[in-house]
């Protein structure tokens, strides 16, 4: 992992939880090539079960498979609005951790994303698109290697 260790991840997210009021933290990662590109959520916190363990993502596929495709950060306030109860399917994450309002935002290095930052609300509150960037601005060195910015266009 590049340096730092499994605890400080999981205590970064931890933190993060704790100082912003979240329900749920997750960081999925990008497995090598050779698992062609596979998601799989790492470090979690404020999680419900052990079924996001399970979850293995496609590029495309999932909140995960969608921000590592796009490269851009994904905002959803409303999950029953937004995305319907016939469309869950597809998220498993939100499914399983019971999610109504969540963000997630690219993880990158070296102008590759690498990781994706999931952040969530289960009751009640929603993730307003103004707490989401307030959100975005600040976590920007919390991941030791890692760091939030779009691609840079060659």
């Amino acid at each position: 992992m590049d340096g730092l260790s499994i605890f400080k991840y999981q205590e970064e997210i931890e933190c993060l939880k704790a100082q912003c009021g979240f329900d749920f933290v997750g960081v999925a990662l990008v497995q090598s090539a050779a698992r062609h590109f596979e998601l799989r959520w790492e470090f979690v916190t404020g999680n419900q079960s052990d079924r996001y363990r399970r979850i293995v993502l496609q590029t495309g596929k999932g909140v995960a498979g969608h921000v590592f495709k796009t490269g851009k950060p994904f905002l959803v306030e409303d999950v029953e609005e937004k995305l319907g109860e016939k469309n869950l399917f597809n998220y498993p994450i939100v499914v399983s951790e019971g999610l109504k309002s969540f963000g997630a935002i690219p993880l990158y290095k070296y102008n590759w994303v690498k990781g994706v930052l999931l952040i969530g609300y289960r009751d009640g509150k929603k993730l307003t698109p103004q707490e989401f960037d307030e959100f975005k601005e600040v976590i920007g060195s919390r991941f030791g290697p890692f760091y939030n910015r779009e691609k840079v266009k060659d």
